[in-house]
């Protein structure tokens, strides 16, 4: 399995990942913030079939590219159930508040723990993150963690918006996310990559 990290959105820092299986040429994108004809052009010249996107969670800034990418492509677009209504919703995903009203098109495939993402001969775990929103999710194969916004370097996602809750987000990095091998390299809906061992040491928030 490969990716590569797309910054989509820079005014949030959101990071976009194109992940895919290197034998098939078969990929998903993760988190599209906006539209981006680099991404278009890297996955041209390297002959990559996109499959899908995937949402994380239904925020604006990791939502806004995903009309952009389905028109171009024609893929379907997947994210968790809990998440769903975000996504047409400007309120909900919070675009609304950022002067700019976001309307994604709607989701074919509703995602829940424990379901597989097949890529190739790959499968990738889906792992439903609660807190930072009721549908986030984290994406998991091998040594690789996509972590949305539930786990960053050092902190962890808000739940101060509507449906963020602490002491849920704290069960899920605790319970689901720290039980991975701590060479697990965590890559983020923003700031740069970590490993879990790292931050079961290091981060004050959520430390062991």
């Amino acid at each position: 399995m490969d990716f590569k990290r797309f910054n989509t959105l820079p005014s949030f820092g959101t990071n976009t990942y194109l992940v895919w299986d290197k034998d098939r040429r078969e990929a998903i994108l993760i988190d599209p913030g906006a539209a981006s004809r680099q991404m278009v052009n890297f996955v041209e010249t390297n002959n990559i079939t996109v499959k899908a996107i995937v949402n994380t969670h239904g925020h604006a800034d990791h939502i806004g590219g995903n009309a952009y990418f389905q028109k171009k492509w024609g893929v379907p677009i997947w994210i968790h159930e809990a998440d769903e209504e975000k996504l047409n919703n400007p309120q909900l995903n919070l675009s609304s508040f950022m002067g700019k009203e976001i309307i994604s098109p709607g989701a074919e495939r509703l995602l829940h723990d424990g379901d597989k993402i097949i890529l190739g001969r790959k499968e990738i775990d889906v792992i439903h993150t609660p807190g930072h929103t009721k549908g986030g999710i984290c994406l998991y194969y091998s040594i690789l963690l996509f972590a949305g916004d539930t786990l960053f370097k050092g902190s962890i996602g808000r739940t101060d918006f509507p449906d963020g809750d602490l002491a849920e987000l704290t069960r899920s990095i605790k319970e689901k996310l720290y039980s991975l091998p701590d060479e697990t390299l965590v890559l983020p809906g923003h700031t740069e990559e970590t490993r879990i061992g790292i931050e079961k040491r290091m981060n004050p928030f959520v430390r062991m």
